[in-house]
């Protein structure tokens, strides 16, 4: 009972629960959405990766004709693809960088220029419309380009992480979002939204790993290459993780934090050899950026001075300065306390940025598309016109301090390049308006701010400048942009402990305490309450700061922050794909569903195909289901006396193929049924000749019974007949053997390529798809509506044997859901095929059947069974 009180038990932000019964769990679950009260449409928009090798004979003749010379070749352009998509993807970044600061640059030096004039002449609402009109036309850009491409909005990775961790999110990796999210973000940063270009970047690498080793786009037909290498998406998902990790080391200058970050954001398959591949891949981008923008920036090339699109700085105390310690082992104690705050507010700003991603899915998508326009520029509007009146009216004026008398200072020209960028808006001379500097800056350049600007910040000033930017960037992540969250939740963090620091010099007296650490742990704090993430962002961090000894600090304060946050809720990231409706399997199962097994979650009533099958029978199964495998089965008539004289058998069969008779004999005849409208007008000649002058009526039986009956030397092609009351145990659980799997990709190619033999040939006369035809439309395979079934001979017959996979992972019945979801996650599977001790297949387990949902669901059936 207790099991059964927690199952029921709703658990959700902020308190709020949602009630559903165990069978609207489970529809919601494997259908998706339902529309209106009765229909309920199938969930095709997710489909899982295939990350298992199909080893059928085309695969088996490739691997047969690979000797050493064509394996070292194919491990030889392998490694030149991964150099050139952290190539690629460091040249991303750079075009992303150069624009935005050209942008930022022209819109900050127009309305510093008015603010200047107009603060003698009291024309500064002049000066806001121009900010206004600067920002507005850029996230008016930018939610154009989101119109072209949905896809493109947001940070692009909670879509990276589902597709890292096996489903296929469609466009997600398409060229047309590349260039919309690549374009779009940097209208957007430079816009003046509250979002950063990091989060874009690593779904840009990811596009990028995806693309480039197919040599070919969908998205403009010319660009197609002949290169048959890499057309699985066991090679296409280690490239994408290749990508985003080249997209974290460009944005942060971390390779191995991006290495960390692709193995800890998803990926359920890692090995040694794929780890190298993607440091080679991050070392790249790294280099590539780096080498560029130094020599851009500083006209010195070669030297590599800028490793990433976001450098702290360097935290160092002036040699001077005896008293000064960057951190001290009294200073642990207040970084876990900030720990724990940092967690609660980002547990604070999910649960209010979920509760507007409902409203918004509610309210605003179901409407014109215009409308997500208008709530972007609604969004800027209010932004602008914040941090215009804020700077203006909120900012104190401060002393600017020499370097050499700062009880934190930095090198001279660390600090005169910090110095250079203060804003003395509204302020007399040789002081600066401590908000304005914040808020009329580039976010990265306010970051540096407050990590190391030898001045001070007014106690008051950070805490307006932190609630306005937490609820501002709460309210932006979630609109029709290209938006990142790293960079928003860097500088709302580092407010909050530069604030902390403040408070410890001023009403403490703690005089040695580094301001610049406090504003970096409290950056750590409310990051890793946000996104959650540990290794990584550790690694991130430390690989950003140059400072080694701050790996305790930092992870210390993420592992408290993180702790804190999971208290209350998940990671944004989690938040929103579940919202989405992404089935991501989680790192593992809970303990109490080991109370199931793979016969209480596995889907009983299978769609199955025989090794030799009419293109009848396929075309009706492919157009009247919408499952993407299907088992491969033949019936053991003669055998099956043996097969009964067990117990074992007929229990099984009884308990998990009962409900399913009737649907063995259902689908039959639904074969049946919509072959009556078969065009093919060798079919109608042989009923007209079976019919001759008879009505109509007679000829539509005469060909339901061709339809249905035995072809001899095919014996397993049909059933004898259906299932009746009348029929004994044995004929009643006639034992489906299983053999392996096909898929409908497979099943539709072998219908276009003519891959089929008469009744009166052997099956060695069908003509034979070699692997490279059989994956030459990688990842775009054709549908079965988009044939001409004209065409196609209903009479004539499919060997699938050779194509299909003979060998597929399965497991029995009993297994634990735990060893289950272990399994299928693991080793990134597809379909996972239960067959009983005898060889019969009984169910089928796919994604969605070890949902959180679904399994909840179905323990709470259990639990009442019991």
């Amino acid at each position: 009972m207790a099991c059964c009180r927690r199952c029921l038990c709703c658990q959700c932000c902020c308190g709020e629960g949602e009630t559903r019964t165990p069978e609207e769990l489970l529809q919601w679950t494997i259908l998706g959405e339902t529309h209106g009260e009765d229909e309920i449409l199938p969930r095709k928009d997710y489909e899982s990766l295939d990350y298992d090798r199909c080893i059928n004979e085309p695969f088996m003749e490739v691997l047969d004709g690979m000797d050493n010379k064509k394996a070292r070749k194919y491990e030889v352009v392998k490694w030149v693809v991964v150099f050139a998509i952290g190539a690629c993807t460091g040249l991303v970044g750079l075009f992303v960088d150069f624009f935005v600061r050209l942008f930022s640059h022209l819109k900050f030096s127009v309305v510093e220029k008015s603010v200047e004039a107009c603060t003698e002449k009291g024309c500064l609402a002049l000066s806001l419309l121009e900010l206004l009109a600067f920002n507005m036309t850029f996230i008016f850009i930018a939610s154009v380009l989101v119109l072209i491409e949905p896809v493109a909005a947001g940070s692009g990775i909670p879509e990276i992480k589902c597709y890292l961790n096996g489903v296929k999110i469609p466009g997600i990796v398409r060229l047309r979002t590349f260039l919309c999210k690549a374009v779009g973000v940097l209208f957007t940063v430079a816009g003046g939204l509250f979002v950063g270009k990091e989060g874009p970047m690593i779904h840009s690498g990811a596009i990028v790993g995806a693309g480039l080793p197919q040599f070919q786009s969908i998205t403009f037909k010319k660009i197609c290459f002949n290169f048959p290498y890499f057309r699985t998406d066991r090679d296409k998902r280690d490239f994408v993780s290749a990508g985003a990790a080249a997209g974290v080391a460009a944005a942060f200058g971390a390779p191995i934090g991006g290495t960390l970050f692709s193995l800890e954001e998803g990926s359920s398959f890692w090995n040694q050899e794929l780890t190298w591949k993607v440091l080679f891949c991050s070392m790249s981008a790294t280099f590539t950026l780096n080498f560029f923008r130094s020599g851009i920036l500083y006209n010195s090339w070669g030297s590599f001075q800028l490793p990433g699109l976001l450098n702290f700085g360097e935290f160092k105390c002036s040699d001077s300065d005896k008293k000064c310690h960057l951190w001290t082992a009294v200073d642990l104690a207040f970084f876990v306390v900030m720990g724990i705050f940092g967690g609660l507010l980002g547990a604070l700003f999910n649960c209010l940025n979920k509760r507007l991603a409902k409203y918004r899915m509610r309210n605003v998508h179901p409407k014109a598309k215009f409308v997500r326009v208008l709530e972007s520029l609604l969004v800027t509007m209010v932004t602008t016109i914040v941090l215009f009146v804020a700077s203006m009216t909120l900012g104190e004026c401060r002393d600017l301090s020499p370097p050499t008398n700062s009880d934190n200072a930095t090198h001279v020209s660390n600090s005169e390049d910090v110095n250079s960028t203060i804003k003395t808006f509204f302020c007399p001379n040789k002081t600066y308006n401590d908000m304005a500097t914040l808020f009329f800056n580039p976010q990265e350049v306010a970051i540096h701010q407050l990590f190391h600007q030898d001045s001070t910040f007014s106690p008051v000033s950070l805490s307006i400048f932190f609630v306005l930017y937490f609820l501002l960037a709460c309210w932006t992540y979630g609109i029709s942009v290209p938006s990142g969250l790293f960079v928003p939740s860097l500088l709302c963090g580092a407010a909050y402990g530069r604030l902390v620091a403040n408070i410890l010099k001023t009403y403490i007296g703690m005089d040695h305490v580094y301001s610049g650490t406090f504003a970096l742990v409290g950056a750590a704090s409310f990051l890793g309450g946000v996104v959650r993430m540990t290794i990584s962002l550790t690694v991130i961090l430390i690989e950003s700061t140059n400072e080694i000894t701050y790996g305790l600090p930092i992870m210390i304060t993420l592992m408290v922050a993180k702790w804190t946050g999971d208290f209350f809720n998940k990671g944004i990231y989690d938040i929103h794909i579940k919202l989405s409706g992404v089935p991501l399997l989680e790192w593992e199962t809970e303990v109490e569903m080991d109370k199931l097994t793979a016969s209480d979650i596995m889907e009983p009533n299978l769609t199955y195909v025989y090794p030799h099958t009419r293109i009848q029978s396929l075309v009706s199964i492919l157009r009247t289901t919408v499952y993407h495998a299907f088992p491969v089965v033949t019936e053991n008539r003669g055998n099956e006396k043996e097969f009964m004289k067990g117990n074992i058998l007929i229990s099984n069969n009884i308990r998990f193929k009962k409900s399913s008779i009737l649907t063995r004999a259902g689908e039959q005849r639904r074969r049946s049924q919509s072959m009556k409208s078969y065009p093919s007008s060798e079919l109608r000649n042989v009923c007209d000749e079976l019919v001759g002058t008879e009505q109509a009526e007679e000829a539509e039986d005469m060909l339901q019974q061709m339809l249905e009956r035995r072809h001899v030397p095919y014996p397993n092609l049909y059933p004898d007949q259906s299932p009746s009351e009348e029929w004994t145990m044995e004929e009643r659980f006639r034992p489906l053997t299983f053999h392996g799997l096909i898929l409908r990709s497979q099943l539709v190619n072998l219908l276009i390529g003519g891959v089929c033999y008469a009744e009166n040939q052997s099956s060695a006369t069908q003509p034979r798809l070699s692997y490279t035809e059989m994956t030459e439309d990688y990842p775009r395979y054709p549908d079965i509506h988009d044939l001409d079934l004209a065409l196609l001979n209903p009479r004539m017959i499919v060997d699938v044997a050779p194509y299909m996979n003979p060998c597929p992972y399965t497991v029995s019945p009993n297994t634990r859901v735990s060893q289950v979801f272990n399994l299928f996650r693991t080793m990134g599977l597809r379909h996972l095929p239960v067959v009983n001790a005898v060889g019969e297949i009984v169910g089928i387990i796919t994604r969605h059947n070890l949902t959180h949902e679904f399994l909840l669901a179905k323990l709470r059936q259990h639990c009442i069974t019991i």
